[in-house]
């Protein structure tokens, strides 16, 4: 129990998944907006489990009489699920969720997220994203809804204790760009020499001379070859 609260748990470091703390979200559309994140508990962590346990089981005493009017659901929903096996959806649990309970923790209310060094200064957003470790308070309470009897996880505030590589897709820089040299090589235009040397725009091709046009190309016409006999009349010239 935490802090004289048999409803609270204070975790022991897990994972977080599904970042929504520093903005509200809603889980469908149209539904209230929300801040939530998804912890990956490690199920070598025995103490966590046997806190929520306990703090679930308190949760329903707290229900039954308060929410259930003394009438205990016969199947009673609870938020935390196996990473090993299958989402209420019967989709299995993402590779991030193997060898973990899961569960979501969500507040209308922001939760504080503050680091070990310094728990009286939030952290910047940007300093928060799925896939980084913490130690997280949350609390568990009983719900009656459309006919739906369960227990839901409010989520308290968050600790963060240590970096990780970040989940859904989100890839640092350093990664994106690993191996890749400080300066960029330039393409090595002109290494290979063209088979034929290009012309060099602008300098006159050596076709010749320009025949001056107008010009007869001599200056003898063509009939003065036949020695001054004008071919057509026979007469001379």
């Amino acid at each position: 129990m935490y802090q004289n609260d048999p409803l609270k748990v204070l975790t022991g470091e897990v994972r977080l998944s599904y970042c929504n703390l520093t903005a509200p979200r809603a889980a469908q559309q149209g539904g209230e907006p929300k801040y939530s994140v998804t912890l990956l508990i490690p199920k070598t962590d025995f103490a966590t489990k046997a806190d929520i346990d306990a703090s679930i089981q308190a949760a329903v005493n707290e229900a039954l009489p308060k929410v259930w009017n003394g009438v205990r659901p016969p199947q009673i929903r609870v938020p935390i699920y196996d990473g090993d096996g299958v989402r209420p959806s019967g989709v299995p649990f993402g590779d991030e969720c193997k060898g973990h309970w899961v569960i979501t923790a969500s507040s209308k209310n922001k939760p504080q997220v503050v680091g070990m060094d310094n728990i009286n200064c939030e952290l910047a957003p940007s300093d928060i994203y799925s896939g980084m470790y913490a130690r997280v308070t949350i609390r568990f309470f009983g719900y009656s809804n459309s006919g739906n009897k369960g227990i839901g996880c409010g989520l308290g505030n968050v600790m963060k204790t240590r970096d990780g590589e970040a989940l859904a897709g989100n890839a640092s820089a350093s990664v994106d760009f690993a191996g890749v040299g400080n300066a960029p090589t330039a393409p090595a235009y002109g290494s290979a020499a063209p088979a034929t040397a290009p012309t060099a725009y602008g300098a006159p091709t050596a076709y010749g001379a320009p025949t001056a046009y107008g010009a007869p190309a001599s200056a003898t016409p063509p009939w003065n070859t036949t020695n001054g006999i004008n071919p057509i009349t026979g007469l001379p010239m």
